[in-house]
């Protein structure tokens, strides 16, 4: 039972360095279009994702 549960957090953790590593990449996308004057639009969908990857995140480590 407890190395099924170390599998579980291994994965869970990997996840959470994945979603990690997109919202870094995200935040330099929003700092890209904010230096470009990209329209509101794509920096509004730029900020949503980054905050969906962040719930996520939160949700994840509750389960950790």
């Amino acid at each position: 039972m407890k190395f099924n549960r170390r599998i579980a957090n291994i994965s869970l953790q990997e996840r959470i360095e994945g979603l990690r590593a997109r919202h870094q990449e995200l935040e330099a996308a929003l700092e890209d279009a904010n230096a470009h004057y990209t329209n509101n639009i794509e920096i509004h969908q730029i900020k949503k994702q980054k905050l969906a990857i962040k719930d996520e995140i939160a949700q994840l480590e509750t389960q950790l």
